[in-house]
């Protein structure tokens, strides 16, 4: 089984790819020469690298078809944090991505597998299931509900099954130190005070292990279309502040109602993922107190 994966090199991805290897999977990947594979050092002997840019659309053409992938998992896309979500950039990340998924249907690939976001919903539904109305904000959004209506059309004139997964939020070792769990982690073993906003957003949170995971048995089952992954438990900014404070006793550092909270930052974003689990063979395995532990543990020994 040949799997291609792009993204490899990100947080979601880098988990993914590990758990393919882990598994035996015969693991391709396109990256840049620029890109950072620094989560992935371990696995490297037991991936085969493909050095090129999405956008170099004669040299992936040419690649595809001397590969021929019986999946692939399309994870890459433009996301620097601050930028990333009304950048231009998106309009090049959705370009390269039409352009790989039509090559892949041309050249046999088995199922393609496109990760999206929790932010092409209309947050103001409450739980939201996969025929939940769509209404992106963002440029980002708005580009990867354009890739997924494109999949949608695509499957029903050629022999490939197509996917989009939508995630919610993740966290685990190794995330960037600037989101939300890590720079609360970061903050707390400095001893210095974290300053936040009253905390009463609820989120969908779920552990990177278990994200990839789900993507792994969603790329094996026959589900098409729109699948949800994310815990389906809601919890607030707040609750996941005080649990990584008392876990390390450090919960009078936390500063609560010290920042305001963001222009339209929803109020209440959570899964509804009754197909993922009633479709596939996926199970949790970090439940919060555990998987913080964990995420705590890693960070202590990068400090």
């Amino acid at each position: 089984m040949k799997v291609l994966v792009t993204g490899i090199g990100g947080f979601v991805g880098s988990f993914f790819a590990r758990l393919l290897v882990n598994q035996g999977y015969d693991v391709h990947a396109i990256v840049r020469k620029t890109t950072n594979l620094w989560r992935i050092q371990d696995i490297l002997p037991s991936i085969h690298l493909f050095y090129a840019d999405l956008q170099d659309y004669s040299h992936i053409n040419t690649y595809l078809k001397e590969l021929k992938p019986d999946w692939c998992i399309h994870l890459a896309w433009y996301a620097v944090p601050g930028k990333y979500l009304q950048s231009p950039e998106n309009l090049n990340s959705l370009q390269a991505s039409l352009n790989l998924v039509s090559q892949l249907a041309e050249v046999g690939c088995q199922r393609f597998i496109g990760v999206g976001t929790c932010f092409e919903y209309d947050f103001s539904l409450g739980y939201l299931s996969e025929s939940s109305p769509t209404k992106p904000l963002t440029l980002y959004a708005a580009t990867k509900v354009a890739l997924a209506t494109t999949l949608s059309q695509l499957s029903a004139v050629s022999n490939m099954e197509t996917v989009w997964v939508r995630l919610f939020y993740q966290y685990g070792d190794q995330e960037n130190a600037n989101r939300l769990i890590p720079a609360i982690i970061y903050s707390l073993l400095k001893d210095e005070e974290v300053k936040t906003t009253k905390g009463e957003q609820i989120r969908d949170f779920l552990h990177i292990e278990d994200v990839a995971s789900a993507l792994l048995e969603i790329s094996k089952s026959k589900l098409t279309g729109i699948v949800n992954i994310g815990s389906g438990q809601p919890i607030t900014v707040r609750e996941i502040a005080l649990k990584i404070g008392e876990i390390l006793n450090k919960a009078h550092l936390i500063n609560f109602g010290a920042l305001p909270y963001r222009a339209n930052d929803p109020m209440f974003i959570c899964a509804n993922n009754s197909l993922l689990k009633e479709q596939t063979n996926w199970q949790i395995k970090y439940d919060w107190e555990t998987g913080l532990r964990q995420t705590i543990d890693w960070y202590k020994n990068t400090l």
